[in-house]
């Protein structure tokens, strides 16, 4: 290809990633707002999103500039070696942001539910305040206010008290 044909390929594809990205954050949004999804969770599905897009589009840009296919996915199975390095260094991040991403998409739990976390050891009975990328918050019973690690919430299990009646208002002006 010549130099103003790889131009044209790239601005092109550019132009494909960003409204791509964008009518997938109005699909984010849309969802969110017909299922009463708080806003921190948005955020993380918004975030994963971008990641996605943009790492799609760094490869497609990569491949139209003339990067050797060989070479290419040597340095991206060494730079996924690496990041492998670091999750197993660090598995309860990655742990947690994926429980988070669960919660998000398959669990009925909502803020301002009265939950029991099921475990032997710790009575965790109270109302859910948020529910973050890493973090559940909850204010207990006996009025403690706890934040629990959203994958020790998968594991141990939930038990939905009481849903919420009300549930909390979002502000739509989201961060785009």
């Amino acid at each position: 290809m010549s130099f103003k044909k790889e131009i044209l390929i790239t601005v092109v594809v550019l132009i494909v990633i960003f409204g791509l990205n964008v009518l997938s954050k109005q699909a984010i949004r849309k969802f969110g707002r017909t299922s009463s999804i708080d806003i921190n969770s948005r955020k993380i599905i918004f975030y994963l999103s971008n990641l996605f897009f943009y790492g799609i589009g760094i490869i497609l840009i990569t491949l139209i500039w003339g990067v050797n296919l060989q070479e290419f996915s040597v340095f991206i199975s060494s730079v996924l070696a690496i990041v492998g390095i670091g999750f197993v260094a660090q598995w309860s991040i990655l742990s947690n942001l994926t429980a988070s991403v669960i919660l998000f998409f398959s669990h009925p739990l909502r803020l301002g539910d009265r939950i029991r976390v099921l475990d032997s050891d710790f009575d965790w009975t109270g109302k859910v305040e948020d529910i973050s990328g890493f973090y559940l918050f909850m204010r207990t019973d006996d009025g403690r206010r706890i934040t629990i690690p959203t994958n020790l919430v998968i594991q141990k299990g939930i038990e939905i008290l009481q849903q919420d009646e009300h549930p909390v208002k979002i502000d739509e002006t989201e961060t785009k």
